[in-house]
Order: C-alpha cells, then structure tokens, then sequence
C-alpha cells in the first residue's frame, strides 16, 4: 500500500466516477483502475461497487475512506512541517475556478508562486462557482476564484477581486439603449441572455428579480461573458452583465444599469481557514497579482 494508491482511493470516492478521479490526480484511468484493483488486493476486500454507473464505496469502502484521507493529510502535514523548517513548501495546491472566467491577475499568481515553489503541483478545475464554494468547504478544493452574491460566503475566508453592480447590455439603436435608466420591469418585455443557474452573477439577478415578483424570460445561457455579449449582439437578447464584463464590447453595446439591483456581483478568492501553508503563500501571490494589500 502506497499514498498514490490512497490518493486514486479518495478520489474515485469523492467524483464517484473512474473517469473524473482520473482527470483529477493526472493519469489514465487504466491506470486508476489497476491502483486501486492492486489495493484491495492488498486489503483482501472490495472497496467499490462497480455494477451500477457510479462507483459506490462497499462497506470495506465506507469503513477505509476515514483512515485513507487521514494518512494523505498526515502525509501532506509532514511535507509541510518540514517545508517551513527549510523554507520549502511542498505537496499540492489545487485552485478552483469559475467556468468561463479568464482572469490574467489569478494565472500570474499561479505563476509566481510555481515560481517560487516549485515542489508543489498545482492543479486547476473550472466548475460552477456554487459547487466550487462546497468543494472548498469539503477541502476537494484548497481555495477557488468565484463569483458570489455574497460578502461572506458561510464557513469560508474571502478576498474581494470585483464589486460591480449589474448592467443591461443591448445592441446600439435598442429600444433599451435610449434610456437613461433600466429596471427590471423593463427588462421583462425582452428575451435575456445570461450566465447559467449557479453562478454568482446569476444568483444576484435571480434573486433581485424574484423579490419583485418577477419571472424573466432566460432565452439562452452561457457561462463565458464574451458569448453572452456576441448573443447579445447578434439581436437575441438582453445581455445581463457585470460592468467590467459589458466594458470591453462598447463598440457593439451599449450597457445601462440595472437601477433597482443594489446588490453588486462579487468576483472573490475563498478558502478554508489558513493551516494550509501552500494556500497561505498563494495568497500573498495572488494579493499581489490582483492589486489588494495584505491586509484585505
């Protein structure tokens, strides 16, 4: 029994799936399979149900996941006590982030710190940022750029990058674009374009729009703002976009904002706590990288 043997154990265990368990750790899965046959070879027991279409812990399974995720820790904690005592920090990062949101300021951070710690592997997943904020909760993820409807995402720490009200973004010569205000009602007469259910930007307008009442009609859905803007372009609906995200289409769009949303779309890092010595460092990279002093 090795750690990398333990490691495919966990997680085929948390995706439930062979396939996904490869992606993440990096290898074939062949290779994951055979891992993990050699280990319950070893333990003289199945560890997975592998008749349906997800892998299902057996009972030996359940009763081995506790210990396996312990001695990955243990192992990491080791890797670390040693790395602030030399003044290496190594193991792994893995750093979430929302599907479709290029951010140059997080991949310099990343940067930087592979730079300045090179015995960590880094790994990067894109998802929605709902799930994102449960797979950093979890401790599936170390720390994840999202988006969020919310200052203090529950249970996590939290840097700020974008505070930004919501804007209507609609092709020049749009009914829309004549006006110097938008509400919500107004948008009701028209199809929207926006990001799909579970993105913070999404949550804000959902929720202002079902405190008035209101049940828009979401013609199309993207998760990149760039294709919410082209949609938007193209005359197939309203674009609702943060206003950095509408900013560099001006020569397409005009963008009015929502008057009666207050409630700003938030782009933040979060994670759990500051045990993790390799989250701590990213931090001081990714501080820099987005301009916001060590204080925030």
């Amino acid at each position: 029994m090795d750690l990398r043997q333990l490691e495919y154990f966990v997680a085929v265990a948390e995706e439930r799936n062979f396939t996904r368990a490869a992606e993440r750790v990096h290898i074939s899965q062949s290779g994951v399979s055979a891992q993990i046959r050699r280990l319950e070879l070893e333990l003289g027991a199945e560890l997975f149900d592998r008749t349906g279409r997800t892998a299902t812990l057996t009972v030996a399974g359940k009763a081995a996941l506790g210990p396996a995720r312990a001695a990955l820790a243990a192992a990491e904690a080791v890797g670390q006590a040693v790395g602030q005592v030399t003044g290496l920090i190594r193991g792994r990062l893995t750093v979430g982030m929302v599907t479709g949101c290029t951010i140059a300021p997080l991949f310099d951070a990343l940067a930087a710190f592979h730079e300045a710690h090179p015995g960590v592997d880094i790994s990067l997943l894109e998802d929605t940022s709902d799930r994102l904020l449960e797979q950093v909760r979890a401790g599936v993820v170390d720390l994840a750029l999202v988006g969020t409807a919310t200052t203090a995402p529950d249970g996590l720490d939290r840097l700020t990058i974008i505070s930004e009200r919501l804007v209507a973004a609609v092709p020049h010569g749009h009914p829309l674009a004549e006006r110097r205000q938008v509400t919500l009602r107004d948008l009701a007469d028209h199809p929207i374009v926006c990001m799909p259910a579970g993105t913070g930007l999404r949550t804000v307008f959902d929720r202002a729009c079902a405190a008035q009442g209101l049940q828009p009609a979401i013609a199309l859905q993207a998760s990149a703002a760039d294709a919410i803007a082209d949609l938007a372009a193209r005359g197939l609906g309203v674009a609702v976009l943060s206003d950095s995200m509408a900013a560099g289409h001006r020569d397409r769009l005009t963008a009015r904002t929502i008057d009666d949303v207050e409630a700003p779309a938030l782009l933040a890092l979060v994670w759990r706590g500051s045990d993790n010595a390799s989250v701590r460092e990213f931090l001081v990279h990714g501080r820099r990288a987005f301009g916001k002093p060590d204080t925030a």
